[in-house]
């Protein structure tokens, strides 16, 4: 693709595993091409305090807020140099979620977008959920539509981050939800041993499935609920980790949260012989996916890594051209607003 509208593509997980940045390349049609991509890791200091985000006070947030935009618009200098591409068009980022609670009318991602313009000196597009918030939605997922524009030769788009969520084609609308909490509490339970994350499922794969804890997981509220439906870092604190950390056997507690969250996948795909593309760092968990494969009657494929790893900040470049040209960007068929919108501030 030799022409078309760049953008750069900033994706910050609630796994905290860094900055995905993704120079990316629209053209007619909803195509696209990934340039280059790289994840960045976040200094110590950064990351600790982007874990514990929720703890902190107004004033602490709001500094963490402008030092992470300067954060990104530094990183996004730094990934221009050494790629020596050309100055993107713009740049679309997600930003870090620290708060999600659209039944009470908010959501917050950190990493000020008018930082990000001041350090880069490019157009920025952010705070993408708060519109379609603000008209009833839930503000996530936002990524199906570019599942519906980019990726529509699959049945179903899973994706395996922090938080596993999934779209699909129903009735001729496209609808999505997030499943429920993915690589978040295994990374969580993995810090106990002093490990970042359970590499290839390894840890969970020698332990054994405690019954009582699997039912205890499985018959939680949320999965109850009807979409459209969307979790945040504060449910899992409140309504989750405890059901964990009452186990001291971290294998067991891994092994049983694999079972859980494979059974709860599976649940979601419906239709018997479906293409399920999964991306997302969950993808690289080989004892995870077996353990979809086993479950489902789907057909799952996994992609070539780098759209596994930045299928996510692809798409928010997505949205970002999108919004620039004024075209719809967030679903109500997937979130529950009112009616479609064109979500995103833009600084300049």
């Amino acid at each position: 693709m030799a022409k078309g509208y760049s953008v750069i593509g900033l994706m910050s997980g609630t796994s905290v595993d860094g900055l995905d940045v993704a120079y990316c390349r629209f053209g007619e049609k909803n195509t696209y091409e990934i340039i280059a991509a790289k994840t960045y890791k976040y200094p110590d200091s950064l990351s600790t305090r982007l874990k514990n985000n929720m703890a902190l006070g107004t004033l602490a947030l709001l500094e963490l807020d402008a030092e992470l935009g300067l954060h990104f618009g530094n990183t996004v200098n730094k990934f221009l140099k050494e790629t020596r591409l050309p100055r993107p068009k713009a740049i679309a980022s997600h930003g870090h979620t620290v708060f999600h609670n659209p039944a009470k009318k908010y959501t917050l991602q950190i990493g000020k977008g008018s930082h990000i313009a001041a350090v880069t000196g490019i157009p920025v597009v952010c705070d993408f959920r708060s519109t379609d918030v603000a008209l009833g939605g839930q503000g996530a997922p936002l990524v199906p539509i570019g599942d519906q524009l980019l990726f529509k030769q699959y049945d179903y788009c899973l994706n395996l981050g922090g938080i596993a969520n999934i779209s699909v084609k129903q009735n001729g609308k496209r609808i999505a939800w997030d499943i429920g909490p993915c690589n978040l509490p295994i990374n969580i339970l993995m810090h106990t041993l002093g490990k970042e994350f359970d590499k290839n499922g390894d840890t969970g794969k020698k332990g054994k499935i405690i019954p009582a804890l699997l039912d205890e997981l499985n018959n939680l509220e949320y999965y109850k609920k009807r979409a459209p439906k969307s979790l945040g870092r504060e449910w899992i604190s409140a309504e989750l980790m405890h059901f964990l950390q009452a186990y001291k056997n971290i294998p067991n507690v891994l092994r049983t949260y694999y079972e859980h969250l494979s059974i709860q996948i599976s649940s979601a795909v419906k239709i018997k012989g479906a293409s399920v593309l999964v991306t997302g760092g969950g993808a690289h968990n080989t004892f995870l996916m077996k353990l979809i494969h086993q479950k489902t009657n789907a057909v799952i494929i996994t992609p070539q890594s780098q759209i596994i790893d930045f299928k996510e900040a692809l798409i928010f470049a997505y949205l970002g051209y999108l919004r620039l040209h004024n075209k719809v960007n967030a679903l109500s068929s997937v979130t529950g607003a009112k009616k479609d919108s064109v979500g995103g501030a833009i600084y300049v």
